[in-house]
């Protein structure tokens, strides 16, 4: 449902310098929030090196379903609620922005307790027809209490988020739920519950972080008069669910793409080649690394909704279009840098968590490719959700069949290698898709000028890693080969920005 016929005339039309401040201003809180956010893999790497790749394949597992079923509770009114927040905040409804707040903190977080509920009945029930060990269904019943502190963190960084307000999960996320988790694995340890030691580390984690998001969002309304007018309850929800209901579809479909591998692996232990408890531990700490790569997505997306959303509303279709694109460009940029990185070090980067891990860095380069695209390809779902949000449904749905009929055979097939090809499958079949929306639906275009610089930096930038990583080997070459991209990649980097300026 499109809520811009219901708004008052706009106060303000943001001009294209605007737009681009705060493109900038929102990446770099956004980045900051990442970076921070990174601490939390202390906690993977003490639960590797601590209790083993088995625990950790547990674990992973666990919260592999555990994160698509909480989109059964959140319904995507984290994203509904961004955009009607931006929206509002646009014409400067800043009484309706409060509204929103609490409605939507109100009514997913009770949904979030029910479905974890129904979830863990649900999993006791049925765990034994999908081939899950005990230990693993103990686990997912566990981690499952979660589910309420991750769609209060979840919702209450989303209102931040539409005011344009992006340092909070520095906070809340980066600092918070990092340091708590690994602070609260730790005291479990200490108190002996080490069967279940990550998955109450991330309850408390979750909760910890959920508290903060919610006491910063609410700090954003403290100049709102008590006594102004209250939106009606009913009439505001009906329009939240309305749009955040086939946005809700997609989100949930999308999250089980990113998932299947991991849950599917769980399925498939000591049925395919090479697939056991172990394995899987190492595959889900490959997929851990690998998502730094999504992470990029996460500095621009979380900015570029609410411009796109603010911009489009007043109908300013080509200013939308020129913010999409030159996002585009700066993460591109940072994509290619991360993706050579962990083509090139993958084996070092993984034996910090122990030696047995450097039997994934071949997996690290598929699944790393795969993420990467899926980063990219995310911009693409912002804008048409802002637009047409039932595309995205139909884009996604197509992707998640083929995922699922990919994994079902790859891993069956290959084991662990086959997972791995199986989600790099489907995310480049989902970003053709995406780009043809863009192309066909809204007439916008990504000219190879504003994307060709970073391709043609990376690829010249990998011949002297390469020749250097053919000559010297083990940890020394892949360090020297990626000190060599980096080089070379950024002198590439600086001439553009150069020619840019000049331009």
């Amino acid at each position: 449902m499109n809520c811009s016929a219901e708004i008052l005339p706009p106060l303000h039309v943001p001009s294209e310098d605007d737009s681009a401040r705060e493109l900038k201003h929102g990446a770099f809180y956004n980045a900051l929030a990442v970076l921070t956010a990174n601490f939390r893999s202390i906690f993977t790497f003490l639960v590797a090196r601590l209790l083993g790749p088995a625990v950790l394949g547990t674990y992973m597992v666990a919260w592999a379903a555990t994160d698509v079923i909480s989109r059964l509770g959140v319904l995507a009114f984290d994203v509904a609620v961004t955009t009607f927040i931006a929206r509002a905040e646009a014409v400067g409804d800043h009484a309706r922005s409060r509204s929103l707040f609490h409605i939507a903190v109100t009514i997913v977080v009770a949904q979030c307790a029910f479905v974890a509920v129904l979830s863990i009945v649900a999993v006791r029930l049925f765990a034994a027809r999908f081939n899950l060990e005990p230990h693993m269904t103990a686990a997912l019943s566990v981690m499952l209490c979660a589910l309420p502190g991750v769609a209060l963190y979840r919702m209450c960084t989303a209102v931040s988020r539409g005011i344009k307000v992006m340092r909070h999960d520095v906070f809340s996320r980066g600092i918070t739920d990092s340091f708590v988790t690994t602070i609260a694995f730790l005291a479990a340890l200490w108190f002996g519950f080490r069967t279940f030691a990550p998955e109450i580390a991330l309850i408390v984690g979750s909760a910890a972080s959920g508290i903060v998001a919610f006491f910063l969002a609410a700090s954003l309304f403290r100049d709102v008069p008590r006594n102004a007018a209250p939106i009606p309850f009913a009439l505001e929800t009906r329009r939240l669910f309305a749009f955040a209901a086939p946005i809700s579809v997609y989100d949930f479909i999308n999250s089980a793409i990113t998932r299947v591998d991991v849950i599917m692996l769980a399925c498939f232990i000591g049925r395919a080649p090479g697939v056991t408890l172990p394995i899987v531990g190492i595959y889900g700490t490959v997929v851990e690394v690998a998502s730094g790569l999504r992470k990029v997505n996460q500095a621009f997306n979380p900015i570029l909704g609410p411009i796109v959303a603010g911009l489009t509303v007043h109908g300013e279709q080509q200013r939308a279009a020129a913010a999409f694109s030159r996002t585009t460009q700066w993460m591109l940029w940072i994509l290619l840098a991360l993706l050579a990185v962990m083509t090139f070090a993958g084996g070092f980067i993984l034996s910090i968590y122990g030696p047995e891990f450097r039997e994934g860095s071949y997996w690290l380069v598929i699944v790393a490719l795969a993420c990467g695209t899926n980063a990219f390809v995310g911009l693409a779902e912002t804008v048409i959700m802002v637009q047409q949000p039932k595309l995205n449904l139909i884009n996604s749905a197509i992707t998640c069949v083929v995922a699922f009929i990919a994994n079902y055979f790859l891993i069956r097939t290959w084991g662990v290698t086959g997972a791995a090809f199986g989600i790099l499958l489907p995310y480049v079949l989902l970003g053709f898709l995406r780009h043809r929306a863009l192309r066909i639906v809204f007439q916008w275009r990504n000219p190879w000028s504003n994307l060709g610089a970073p391709f043609i930096a990376a690829l010249c930038s990998s011949v002297p890693a390469i020749v250097l990583r053919y000559f010297v080997h083990g940890i020394p070459g892949e360090l020297g080969s990626i000190a060599v991209f980096l080089l070379t990649y950024f002198l590439f980097w600086q001439r553009h920005r150069a020619r840019a300026n000049a331009a």
